[in-house]
């Protein structure tokens, strides 16, 4: 029989698998389905602006106050209701869904990684391993799951789209500027991105709605509240509210995660250039947008794949040889985009791209997390919500630069970005090899309402 603890692992994946089925879906879709006055990427814009602001404060509070289980159902929520703002799309609805997903989703990503690296202390102190080695593998079944969702989702739009024949023709004018071969910034004007029929996208919606909904009551039913006396403790303790607010910004103090900056903001730079650009540069201006899915479902897969793989991995090669692997294949691609003149004809390389840029991303993302949790184990919440604000931040700029710059110069600034990133991991990398973070004492649990003090080498839940 599983443990407790990779079962529980598996509700949280499970649950984010449903939950992103539906907001990777959207995502994918708004810079070509929402393109009227940018208004789909204004809305990304809104939504990684406001987990920015969310990561200051909200995290930490509500993770002690609610505690990990209830803080990721409250954060779903906020999800779901970004899906009922696409159902009728404009200014008033989609800003102002965009700002409740944004408040919820530090809060959840946050919660999400406490949880799993508490799951993996607790179960390498009762199997006696390294706690880095479980929490690394922990993270890889997380991310292979969750990762998935990209071609559950985007199977969803393209089949409900493809019923939709009026979006398939595309002028020879249009697939002239398709890639970076032309700016890129008048690719709406053509007719291979207006919105199919408005059933079909309420179709599709709908669906996002179902799922949503099914993820909040996966979690809520089957998750275990694992830090259930850390939380009441917290509630019934007289800690200063401020000391909780400001705990994201004193961690800024370490050195470590201010020069981790640079990589967490690398991977909202390479996200956003794939759901955003790729997919209308490259996929809609050359395919249409019923193509949009299929190729996703591709960068699904694979990042999927590598996930679980990379994970394991992991315990033999270490993290460096998987981030330079990652790094050299973001550079192929990005060089390549570069002088690719997309064409309807070579409808295999349109597959090729995102594999690749899945495999890369599997790493940026297991290692980074897990990489976050070995580094600073005491300040968990405070680490990840850093984490979330400074990849939100690259995800802001990405998206706001998205409607008045030529792709030529964006596929330059996320080239920019990796080769700061490839200067600044490995100061941090050698720090940790030379000097190893010390493990602290975890508390380990027989159930809701027992904690058990483990041994002196295993990491612990974070310090109230």
């Amino acid at each position: 029989m599983i443990s407790r603890n990779f079962k529980n692992v598996l509700v949280v994946s499970v649950g984010f698998l449903s939950l992103f089925t539906a907001y990777g879906g959207l995502q994918s879709l708004q810079s070509s389905l929402n393109a009227a006055e940018g208004m789909g990427v204004a809305s990304l814009s809104v939504v990684y602006a406001s987990i920015i602001i969310s990561s200051m404060f909200l995290p930490p509070i509500m993770i002690k106050n609610l505690g990990c289980k209830w803080t990721i159902v409250v954060s779903m929520a906020c999800y779901v209701s970004y899906s009922l703002g696409n159902l009728f799309p404009g200014w008033y609805t989609l800003i102002p869904t965009s700002v409740i997903l944004g408040l919820g989703g530090s809060p959840l990503w946050s919660a999400k990684c406490t949880y799993l690296t508490i799951s993996g202390n607790v179960q390498a102190a009762k199997d006696n391993k390294k706690g880095s080695d479980v929490i690394n593998y922990y993270f890889g079944i997380f991310f292979f799951i969750f990762q998935s969702s990209a071609v559950w989702g985007n199977l969803m739009s393209s089949l409900i789209f493809g019923q939709d024949t009026a979006i398939v023709d595309i002028p020879q004018e249009q697939l002239e500027s398709c890639g970076a071969a032309d700016c890129g910034l008048n690719v709406t004007a053509y007719g291979n991105t207006t919105r199919p029929e408005q059933k079909l996208v309420w179709t599709l919606v709908g669906s996002y709605i179902g799922v949503g909904v099914l993820a909040i009551l996966i979690v809520a039913v089957f998750l275990d509240n694992i830090d259930r006396e850390q939380a009441s403790e917290f509630r019934g303790s007289q800690q200063p509210f401020c000391h909780t607010f400001l705990a994201t910004f004193r961690l800024l103090k370490d050195w470590r995660l201010v020069t981790l900056i640079p990589l967490t903001m690398y991977s909202g730079f390479e996200q956003s250039f794939l759901s955003g650009e790729y997919t209308k540069n490259y996929v809609t201006c050359a395919l249409g947008i019923h193509y949009v899915g299929f190729v996703m479902m591709c960068f699904g897969a694979s990042n999927s794949l590598c996930s679980i793989l990379f994970g394991r991995l992991a315990q033999h090669t270490g993290r460096a040889p998987l981030f330079a692997l990652a790094a050299l294949t973001n550079l192929s691609c990005i060089i390549a985009l570069l002088y690719w003149r997309p064409h309807r004809d070579q409808l295999a390389v349109f597959f090729v791209f995102p594999a690749l840029w899945g495999l890369s991303d599997a790493i940026w993302q297991t290692q980074t997390n897990a990489l976050y949790g070995i580094l600073f184990p005491r300040e968990k919440e405070a680490a990840f919500a850093n984490y979330r604000m400074w990849e939100s931040l690259g995800f802001v700029i990405a998206f706001a630069y998205s409607t008045f710059l030529c792709l030529e110069y964006k596929l330059y600034i996320v080239l920019a970005v990796l080769v700061v990133t490839a200067i600044t991991y490995p100061i941090v990398e050698y720090h940790e090899h030379k000097h190893p973070t010390k493990p602290i004492q975890e508390g380990d649990y027989q159930n809701h309402k027992e904690v058990i003090k483990a041994n002196d080498d295993i990491v612990c839940q974070t310090h109230l």
